[in-house]
Parts: structure tokens; sequence; C-alpha cells
């Protein structure tokens, strides 16, 4: 890898993995009525599912950092960047499902993650 791809990868993972660390610490702690004024989604959601996704963004989140920084197992880093992919499209259904166009955020955070599992690839 490049130095400029490695430093390029670990801006990208390192914000992604920011962003979904406090997000998913976040599901996974705060009552539906906290969570409520920043997802409004949740009332749709059984809370277990809620506190699953939540573990999932957390558990990819470290995903994306510690296997490129131990290099053990560095391919999970890709794995991760691809699950956020995936879980972005769902969250964009989601939201549309419930008639909130407001997606600017998920459509980003999807670009993001894909720019993040292109930069992985590197690592393998």
């Amino acid at each position: 890898m490049t130095d400029a791809l490695e430093l390029a990868y670990w801006i990208v993972a390192g914000l992604l993995a920011l962003f979904y660390l406090y997000g998913g610490g976040v599901k996974v702690v705060k009552s539906r009525d906290a969570l409520r004024p920043m997802m409004a989604w949740v009332d749709s959601t059984p809370m277990p599912a809620v506190r699953a996704i939540g573990v999932i963004e957390v558990l990819g989140a470290i995903g994306l950092i510690l296997p490129p920084l131990t290099g053990i197992a560095p391919w999970l880093a890709l794995a991760a960047a691809v699950g956020f992919v995936i879980l972005q499209i769902g969250a964009t259904a989601v939201h549309l499902k419930l008639g909130d166009r407001r997606i600017a955020l998920n459509i980003t955070l999807l670009l993001t993650a894909a720019a993040t599992a292109w930069l992985a690839t590197t690592w393998l």
C-alpha cells in the first residue's frame, strides 16, 4: 500500500469508526425516549433490535480499526466497511418507508463506507 492510500484509509476509517462508536453506543445505552429526538425510527422498531443495531455498529467500528492496526485478520476491516454499506442501504430504505426524506446523512455514510471498503482492499 502506498503511504497516501494508507493515510487516506486511516482518515476515512477513523472518522467512520468514531461516528459508529458514538451512534452505536447511544443505541445501546439510551432509552427509547432519549433516542426519539435523534432517531424517529425507534418508535417503529423493537428496542431489542435497536440495541442489536447499536452493538453491530460498535463492533463494526472496532473492526475498521483493530485488524489493520494489529495486522491480525486485516480482511475484517473490509468486512466491516461492506457491512456498513449494507447497513446504510437498509437504513435509507427504512427512512424512505417511514416517509422521512432526510437521507443525506445516510447517503454520506454509505459513500464513506464504500470508500473505506475500497481503501481496505489495499490491506489484503
